[in-house]
């Protein structure tokens, strides 16, 4: 499945696929332990789609959270530039050279 399917599909429609692909993934684990499979890059196409449903599922479960916690813009005190060293500083840095 493509991730832009994957999104077009509600959470409970994603929830059962996951199911399915587990249960399926279940069953070829089972198989390729006792004979040897037909396709046995289906058990990675299979990894994978399992990994991009929860992947879409947890990035919508983090933007109906992200609204209600979204943190402020922490501010930070500016930094002294080098030209701002009083001469003094830079009188005696010159002389030790």
């Amino acid at each position: 499945m493509k991730a832009d399917e994957i999104r077009n599909l509600s959470d409970a429609d994603a929830k059962a696929r996951i199911q399915e692909l587990q249960e399926e993934q279940f069953r070829l684990r089972f198989r390729s332990a006792t004979e040897t499979l037909e396709q046995p890059l289906r058990l990675r196409t299979i990894r994978r789609d399992i990994a991009r449903l929860l992947t879409v599922l947890r990035e919508r479960e983090l933007a109906a959270q992200a609204p209600a916690a979204k943190p402020a813009k922490a501010t930070t005190a500016p930094q002294a530039s080098k030209a701002s060293k009083s001469p003094a500083r830079r009188a005696a840095r010159g002389a030790a050279k």
